[in-house]
């Protein structure tokens, strides 16, 4: 892996297409988003017309994950096209931990940012940070030229007193927006708009200052994360919905489904919209029980490694390049965005430096791991191999069986042992994690 160090100060080989302007990409997370959720995904009772229009213009991929179950590792591999456990980001930062000055995405590691800053890109990110909240790991060190948004896992909606919000509150809500303030750059600021508008109305603002050169837009969304807090406006649309946890979080998904179509609109209203990459996916499954989010028909949720946490939302569109209205069964992951960033922008790469691919290009049947402090998966083709909560290792047939309901490892023991060897191998090539859970060694499977 080239050192980020030696990698800024040496120029980066590109080529692209002679007399073709490089595309723009604007990459969009939502953050806590079940895998059930969208119109796209079924969901009939909350209506996502913009976000659906990525799928409807492009490519869902109903079998795309990423590669942690948690916010913090995800987001992690999601930027470097990288397993985060290859260096040690696996666990999930929150509270006091964001303050520590040893916990962040490691500076010898790339990111999209830095590579396409390097090619002569406009870079940006507007939103939810969660890879460091010192001064080292900052998003103006790590690629991007401009920032809007917090350095930790969440923030209110609003500021105290919560006023024009509909909230609906933990007893034991965190603290998110303690030592965790609305940011410009390193500036603080005062935030009075519902912050998904707010980021939407960042992200025209930066499309419409950076729309005759290349750009690369990372929106972040707080949403649908805790807490839980939803416009007045947002709730009207949702009156049918009876129990008021679920009202809100309609709200929210609502609000955010508008703040995409913002992001979508400035686009066409630019004449981008057709030399534009647009992704959108969720950074891991939903907490049902703390949002109502469902990963319906997946198992489990956020923190597992069942599908229910680590299958999401994945759609991507490039009108007037890639064919509209695909659906595609092919497992992919995270990682194989940056790859695929990389190739569409004419920024030359090593194939070997990412675990992801190319997904213009053909992607056959491969390898997909997890590690998750003690928990630990792996998928070939239909079969999946996982243990969770410290218990032995289920197997799974994908294929029949998408909900993880029928354990066959008593039954496949040959294609149990097979896969476990693989996930010895895959196991032993990662790092220790860098803070939490363990005790330094990278433990053999078993």
């Amino acid at each position: 892996m080239m050192n980020r160090r030696a990698f800024l100060a040496g120029l980066a080989a590109t080529s692209w297409a002679q007399g073709r302007r490089r595309p723009n990409v604007v990459l969009l997370l939502a953050d806590d988003l079940g895998y059930g959720e969208l119109g796209c995904q079924g969901n009939a009772e909350i209506p996502t017309p913009h976000i659906d229009s990525i799928a409807r213009n492009g490519v869902r991929y109903t079998n795309g994950y990423v590669t942690a179950p948690f916010c913090t590792p995800s987001r992690a591999g999601l930027l470097t096209g990288r397993y985060q456990t290859r260096f040690g980001h696996e666990l999930n930062a929150v509270g006091q931990a964001n303050l520590d000055p040893a916990i962040g995405l490691p500076e010898g590691e790339l990111t999209l940012a830095d590579r396409l800053r390097q090619a002569g890109y406009a870079t940006g990110v507007i939103g939810k940070w969660h890879l460091g909240g010192t001064e080292k790991y900052h998003p103006l060190q790590r690629g991007f030229a401009e920032f809007f948004g917090f350095l930790h896992e969440g923030h209110f909606f609003v500021p105290p007193p919560y006023e024009g919000v509909i909230s609906h509150l933990r007893k034991n809500e965190p603290p998110y927006d303690a030592h965790n303030p609305l940011l410009r750059g390193t500036q603080e600021v005062t935030e009075r708009e519902y912050l998904t508008d707010a980021l939407a109305r960042e992200a025209e603002s930066f499309i419409a200052r950076n729309r005759q050169r290349p750009f690369f837009l990372y929106l972040p969304w707080n949403a649908v994360h805790s807490p839980m807090q939803a416009t007045m406006g947002s709730q009207e649309r949702f009156a049918g919905i009876k129990d008021e946890h679920r009202r809100v979080f309609a709200g929210m998904l609502s609000s955010l489904d508008d703040g995409v179509g913002r992001v979508l609109a400035a686009l066409r209203r630019h004449g981008l919209e057709e030399n534009t990459l647009v992704i959108f996916l969720s950074d891991n499954g939903g907490p049902t029980a703390e949002l109502t989010s469902s990963n319906k028909p997946l198992r489990g949720g956020k923190g597992q490694l069942f599908e229910g946490g680590i299958r999401v939302a994945f759609l991507m569109q490039w009108k007037g390049r890639w064919a509209a209205g695909r659906t595609e069964e092919t497992p992919v992951i995270a990682t194989d965005i940056v790859p695929t960033v990389l190739r569409a922008a004419g920024v030359r790469y090593q194939a070997a430096e990412f675990d992801g691919v190319d997904l213009a290009g053909t992607v056959g049947e491969r390898t997909l791991f997890w590690r998750y402090g003690k928990n630990i998966a792996v998928r070939q083709g239909r079969w999946k191999l996982v243990r969770q909560g410290g218990t032995g290792f289920a197997l799974y047939d994908l294929d029949k069986d998408v909900a993880e309901a029928q354990d066959l490892s008593a039954t496949e023991p040959a294609t149990v042992e097979r896969l476990r060897r693989v996930l010895e191998e895959r196991n032993g090539e990662m790092a220790p994690p860098r803070w939490g859970a363990g005790d330094g060694k990278t433990k053999k499977v078993g």
